[in-house]
């Protein structure tokens, strides 16, 4: 009997990396984590600055300052022992790989392995690391940190531009690049922002001040109306925009420095919007006669500036064409 409890293996344990992302609160983690914390006979962090121990310790967990290496926390686990390692959001890659070669080795009875997320990303949660990449940046880079918000507008219009091309040309990868690009201007003018020392404002004003528009120019998703098409969601977006700007003109709010088909259209739209008979200016010079394309092409339900982009994108296809055949 004895010969046989000698011979029968012992249990290898179990070894459970924990894992916290940095853009979620310390001190809120899973219900699994905290059995898992609890529950161990051990329990160690290589970080003595990682920002969850001060709950840990608070809640009762006993944390030992440690960097095992692989072959130490297999041994640790013998006999049917649990061992806790706190690990960064991104996981241990030194640890793990060397469980991996051990593992692997066939050398030693392997302890059951788990990766425990102890908490979760929100989506968006890159966004707090956007945030605080633009500061460090803003305080630390010489160019970045002499930048204005007139010194950026240009880029704002460029970034604009690739972003409308990379929608066109049906490129996943650029469209997600380009977005990333027109973020950054977003954020980069919240960062100047706060430094007004007269204004200041930052980001999250910025995205709250969004919030509270989006609500309030969705009562049929946030409030009581209802909408049950297209036409009816623009008929609540434009009675809501007209009670917030109480504006004494339909000219007023229509940028003057957009191209000048998309301005043509805008003001059209603006004027068959509002009901108004405003006959159209006319001369000689061929932007009367841009000014009415435009105008009637926004009525037709089409917009000028992308057509006309569409037709000469068609006509530079034509042009390479032709090269080719000259050649």
């Amino acid at each position: 009997m004895n010969a046989e409890a000698s011979d029968a293996p012992e249990n290898p344990g179990r070894i459970v990396l924990l894992t916290a992302s940095h853009r979620v609160a310390p001190g809120l983690l899973s219900w699994p984590a905290w059995q898992a914390l609890h529950t161990a006979d051990r329990v160690l962090c290589a970080d003595p600055d990682h920002p969850q121990l001060p709950y840990l310790r608070e809640a009762g967990v006993r944390v030992e300052h440690a960097t095992p290496a692989a072959d130490e926390l297999v041994a640790d686990c013998v006999g049917g022992r649990t061992v806790v390692v706190l690990v960064g959001g991104e996981g241990d890659s030194r640890l793990t790989d060397g469980l991996a070669r051990l593992g692997g080795s066939g050398r030693v009875a392997m302890p059951d392995l788990e990766l425990l997320p102890g908490s979760y990303d929100l989506p968006g949660a890159r966004l707090l690391d956007l945030v605080q990449v633009m500061d460090r940046i803003r305080r630390a880079c010489p160019w970045t940190s002499q930048k204005t918000h007139r010194g950026l507008a240009k880029y704002a219009i460029e970034e604009a531009y690739e972003l409308v091309e990379a929608i066109e040309d049906g490129d996943r990868d650029e469209l997600r690049e380009e977005l990333g690009d027109v973020l950054l201007q977003v954020v980069f003018h919240a960062r100047i922002a706060e430094e007004d020392p007269e204004e200041p404002f930052a980001v999250d004003d910025v995205a709250g001040g969004l919030v509270e528009k989006l609500i309030h120019r969705h009562p049929h998703v946030f409030g009581d109306e209802s909408a049950e098409t297209p036409e009816d969601v623009h008929a609540h977006w434009l009675r809501t925009k007209a009670i917030e700007k109480q504006r004494t003109s339909v000219t007023e709010g229509v940028p003057l420095g957009q191209p000048g088909l998309a301005l043509a259209a805008k003001l059209g739209s603006r004027v068959r919007t509002a009901g108004l008979t405003v006959p159209l200016p006319t001369g000689d010079a061929i932007g009367y006669d841009l000014l009415a394309l435009a105008v009637r092409a926004e009525a037709n339900g089409t917009d000028p500036e992308a057509a006309l982009r569409a037709a000469a994108r068609a006509y530079r296809d034509a042009i390479l064409a032709a090269e080719g055949d000259a050649g």
